[in-house]
């Protein structure tokens, strides 16, 4: 019997989804993370499995995990001290950046300070022209100048980024060859070797995230495999990728710019599988868990890819799954500011010490802790038992803010929640803006330890279709991990004109492309299944700024005249489809070519049951204080309900990883593969 072993490592718990490759079935489970002691909740989880379930550690014979150590680093500022070394006249690309205020409506808003600071900034003489070739040679003496006074600064690391490297990387290659041969211990990362885009500032922030981060995940995933070895785990660790797939940890090791978003990506790749699965076209996932609330756009069963996603105070510029922080998670602490006004976040209680209602130690009022007052939550069994609800411990939290507010307990506990949901239906909406979209032609996939608890409330405002439920909500991030085929992104910029001339050159370009995919997927991850390429190419008009990626099929590659007109004909399809207008007669350049390669995994079977349409009965009834008052509420067991049962609001739903809350005007029917339907107005 041999298990695939999923994780995520959230702010307050560590998610597992143990997947039986013999049974096809899906155990889960969830301890507390230990933000003090990275990596030590793995090994507790395992033991946990094994108390658990009877898992060993020599059953696992696939590990995968996401983990949040690359953008924490960056959020807290605790990477390496680095020096940027770029081409002479260019030292500010940091500071300019692209000369925005990261809140337009605020005139005092600021940039924030660069990761590296102006004084680690040297520029080195030497240029290439916009087409790769050598204007200017490279001034070696200068680069072991700025090397030496680098040095001098107590750097630990450098970052490389010439003008036009994405064209021509022999410029940085031979800089990081003259630093190896001074000071062969310091850290080199060139930006043509991280992500080789155009356009200066995008490269270099890519470059220096990189180069920041790398150290602590390095040595994170160090730690990882040998503890992993230590136990008993024999196979190699994987981890989740922003892109939405998977590499190895020693991969991980060199390339951690890729995993910055690891953690989010797995979430919306799990909530992706249960959409395509149960037919739902159109959904937003909704992942909330112990710091934050984040938002996809899925459709077919596909996520919403894109680049520039925010890391802390920065954009980075790979592929990665678009996805939006929308607001706090279940453990943001409620406080009272100075002019005596409620505030929800950002600040988190995270695990240690968690709400107040956990008992471990936590008296600060958190989103959670407002639900315990209301008595929502508490009712069964809660983190598989990792925790044991103190209600009097969460009502003497929210009264520190009740008595500063003049409200009662269970009004300020009420508003905490209102204030929460009224963040994230100001962020949802601008993200609905932001895609084009009507969110009541669209599912909302709640899941998450606070996803389920929430949705309703949400879903109430925005007038999502209906909410979403799956079968194990909690650990769906964990899940995503397991799901998540092995991927990567290859890019080549060759900034050349649509026309007959330029496609034999562009079919070469793909070709290499092809070959250091195929490379990569069956030499560096040893795969040996079932593999796909995807083609495209970012495309604008001649003149404008920025450009499309618009995919097509390889087979255009073999006509040329044929190939022109189809891939124009795609692009035209394309800009219409963003901008709403499109220009037939207008040039077309190619700026980049992209390449996915993915390679397929094993996935877990959901099944399906019958449906068998009767009302579900209640365990009991409890008192609930909803829109101003009490009222009765019934107790569900997730475990007893079965396809077709339904229900009506106000409910409460519990299971091991989460709670589930129908309010009241909210019905609910549980569907062929066990996911809960929940819609406002009378059960079908």
């Amino acid at each position: 019997m041999a298990y695939r072993v999923g994780v995520d490592i959230g702010g307050s718990f560590t998610d597992f989804a143990l997947f039986d490759e013999e049974t096809k079935s899906l155990k889960s489970l969830k301890v507390f993370s230990r933000p003090d002691q990275p990596g030590s909740e793995i090994l507790n989880g395992i033991k946990a499995a094994g108390e658990r379930y009877g898992v060993t550690p020599d059953q696992i014979g696939y590990f995968t995990h996401g983990t949040t150590v690359g953008i924490n680093t960056v959020i807290q500022r605790k990477g390496l001290k680095l020096a940027l070394f770029t081409t002479e006249g260019f030292s500010d690309v940091l500071e300019i950046a692209r000369l925005k205020i990261p809140d337009m409506y605020n005139l005092l808003s600021r940039r924030p300070a660069p990761l590296i600071t102006r004084d680690l900034v040297w520029g080195i003489p030497g240029r290439l022209n916009f087409d790769g070739t050598e204007r200017e040679p490279l001034n070696e003496a200068e680069v072991v100048s700025a090397l030496q006074a680098a040095q001098m600064e107590g750097v630990d690391g450098v970052v490389i980024a010439f003008i036009h490297g994405y064209r021509n990387p022999d410029h940085e290659r031979r800089a990081g060859e003259i630093i190896a041969a001074h000071a062969p211990d310091l850290p080199v990362f060139l930006s043509s070797a991280t992500w080789p885009i155009i356009r200066e500032y995008e490269r270099t922030i890519t470059a220096v995230i990189g180069g920041y981060v790398q150290p602590r995940v390095s040595h994170y995933l160090s730690s990882l495999q040998e503890a992993l070895k230590s136990v008993g785990v024999k196979v190699e660790p994987h981890l989740t990728k922003s892109n939405g797939g998977i590499m190895t940890a020693e991969q991980g090791k060199h390339e951690c710019v890729q995993m910055i978003l690891s953690g989010t990506a797995a979430g919306v790749i799990g909530a992706a599988y249960v959409a395509k699965v149960a037919g739902i076209e159109k959904c937003m996932s909704l992942d909330i868990g112990g710091t934050s609330a984040d938002v996809a756009i899925i459709v077919d069963g596909e996520p919403q890819y894109g680049v520039g996603e925010q890391i802390g105070d920065f954009q980075i510029y790979i592929p990665s799954v678009s996805v939006a922080s929308i607001g706090e998670g279940g453990g943001s602490i409620a406080w009272v500011d100075s002019q005596n006004v409620l505030r929800v976040g950002p600040e988190s209680a995270g695990s240690r010490p968690g709400p107040a209602c956990y008992g471990k130690g936590g008296t600060q009022p958190t989103i959670t802790d407002a639900f315990v007052v209301l008595n929502l939550i508490g009712h069964g069994d809660l983190g598989y038992n990792s925790v044991s609800v103190d209600r009097q411990k969460a009502v003497s939290a929210v009264e520190t803010l009740s008595t500063q507010l003049g409200k009662t307990v269970e009004q300020t506990a009420e508003a905490i929640i209102d204030i929460a949901v009224s963040g994230m239906y100001s962020d949802v909406s601008a993200l609905v803006s932001r895609f084009g979209i009507d969110p009541r032609e669209f599912s909302l996939l709640a899941f998450g330890g606070a996803g389920p608890m929430n949705a309703c409330h949400l879903a109430r405002e925005i007038h999502s279709k209906e909410v979403v439920v799956p079968p194990t909500p909690g650990v769906l991030s964990a899940l995503g991990g397991l799901i998540a085929d092995l991927k990567n992104d290859f890019i080549k910029t060759v900034y050349t004109d649509l026309s007959a001339e330029a496609m034999p050159s562009v079919k070469e370009e793909f070709q290499l492309l092809r070959n250091a995919a195929e490379k990569w997927l069956f030499k560096d991850q040893g795969h040996r299944g079932e593999h796909r390429l995807s083609y495209s190419a970012e495309m604008r008009y001649r003149g404008q700024s920025f450009e499309i990626d618009t995919p097509f099929d390889s087979a255009l590659l073999d006509d040329v005249h044929a190939g022109v007109s189809a891939l124009a004909d795609a692009f035209h399809m394309e800009h219409f489809r963003v901008y709403g207008h499109a220009d037939i007669h207008a040039p077309i350049q190619i700026i980049s070519l992209r390449l996915i390669i993915s390679g397929a995994v094993e996935k877990p079977e959901f099944p399906k049951f019958d449906v068998v349409e009767r009302r579900a009965v209640p365990e009991r009834q409890v008192e609930v204080y909803l829109g101003g008052q009490w009222m009765t509420a019934a107790i569900y067991q997730r475990s007893e309900l079965t396809s077709g049962q339904y229900l009506v609001g106000p409910a409460i739903i519990t299971q091991s990883d989460t709670t589930t809350v129908v309010l009241s005007g909210f019905s609910a029917v549980v569907d062929e593969f066990a996911n809960i339907r929940i819609s406002e107005g009378a059960a079908v």
